[in-house]
């Protein structure tokens, strides 16, 4: 799934931009409200964290754009404590609100519940226990890696887009990573023997994708 952040604040960008590719999502990051509304434009957004003061466009009239032309879902953010912006950020048409300073664990929290992730989903035999960080076949605990998990995690929360080595070396291993990124290749491979060979496709000088429909 694909997250954009909005925040004028470049430190709290990385922050969230770390947790948020640790729980496996697409992110792009805008630091004023034009930008954001050009990426809202150029990507499939299913979620825009915005913060309510921004350069360019304020959260509100970015907000109002991405409600006027989709039903991408909207959680603001703001330093604001008074009850009236609260009211007026949900009646442009928001769907959270969340006041800083916050956990950035509570703020994926309130982002999951809006895009209504389960805590676990089915895909074929295969069961993915997110907050157990478990997966089974058939019942049968499969015992992946951590890494194979955060992989496979990172494969479904994106199911049927295709992520490039790229991609899943900065959602999995992090932006730090310096390592070949044939690791990515060899981790695949190990995933495949576990869970069945069918659900992740290769698609040649691109990348992944676990397959859309089962």
């Amino acid at each position: 799934m694909n997250i954009l952040i909005a925040d004028d604040e470049q430190d709290m960008l990385k922050i969230l931009q770390a947790y948020f590719k640790k729980e496996g999502y697409n992110v792009f990051l805008a630091e004023d409200g034009e930008q954001a509304i050009e990426l809202f434009y150029k990507e499939k957004i299913d979620l825009a964290i915005l913060d309510w003061m921004m350069p360019l466009s304020s959260g509100l009239t970015v907000c109002k754009e991405i409600k006027r032309n989709s039903d991408t879902k909207v959680l603001m953010l703001t330093a604001k404590s008074e009850d009236e912006d609260e009211l007026q950020a949900l009646k442009i048409g928001a769907d959270d609100y969340v006041r800083k300073p916050f956990h950035p664990g509570i703020l994926i929290t309130r982002a999951k519940k809006l895009l209504k992730e389960e805590n676990h989903i089915i895909i074929g035999n295969l069961k993915v226990d997110f907050k157990g960080k478990m997966v089974f076949r058939n019942d049968e605990n499969l015992n992946l890696t951590k890494k194979e998990i955060d992989l496979l995690s990172c494969l479904v929360r994106n199911r049927g887009n295709i992520l490039s080595r790229e991609d899943l070396l900065v959602n999995v291993w992090g932006i730090d990573y310096d390592g070949d990124d044939r690791t990515v290749d060899t981790h695949i491979r190990r995933l495949r023997e576990k869970i069945g060979e069918d659900l992740i496709q290769t698609h040649r000088g691109l990348g992944y994708s676990l397959i859309k429909e089962i």
